[in-house]
């Protein structure tokens, strides 16, 4: 069912009713989810608030694009703190396990990940190549210590 302009403007004028316009944020007051951010319905519909505010006056977010807050305030929806990014760029923006691993200059024994010394696995992961070698070097020694036991 196609909405009408006067079912778009009665959406826009509950959406905008509900959110508080401070000098900084522009925070939903009202249905805000577990994770943070708010939602709103239109008709059947949940949509993140975030978005519509951001399709309402900015225009719409490309496909293979998500917002990431500049603010890091989930419940804003100022177009202002709000940047299209790929997936990968808002994830590794947070304060996440994944993000905090990927800032990561060194190993934890101090090895560079650069260039030389860095291994990526096909899941996206990365090795330390001096780490890996150590670890190499210790099992051939414990197999050349068991097989001079053995004698």
């Amino acid at each position: 069912m196609t909405r009408t302009a006067p079912d778009r403007a009665l959406a826009a004028e509950r959406f905008w009713a509900r959110i508080d316009k401070t000098p900084d944020c522009w925070t939903q007051t009202s249905s805000i989810a577990a994770n943070g951010y708010g939602h709103f319905s239109i008709g059947m519909q949940t949509v993140l608030s975030h978005r519509y505010a951001y399709e309402q006056l900015v225009g719409p977010i490309p496909d293979d694009l998500v917002l990431d807050h500049l603010c890091r305030n989930r419940a804003c929806v100022r177009p202002e703190h709000l940047q299209p990014v790929t997936n990968r760029e808002n994830l590794l923006r947070g304060d996440s396990f994944s993000a905090k691993n990927a800032a990561k200059t060194a190993c934890n024994n101090g090895h560079a990940y650069d260039e030389a010394n860095t291994y990526t696995r096909p899941d996206g992961t990365r090795d330390c190549r001096a780490c890996r070698r150590d670890a190499v070097a210790r099992y051939a020694e414990r197999k050349r210590a068991q097989a001079g036991e053995g004698q």
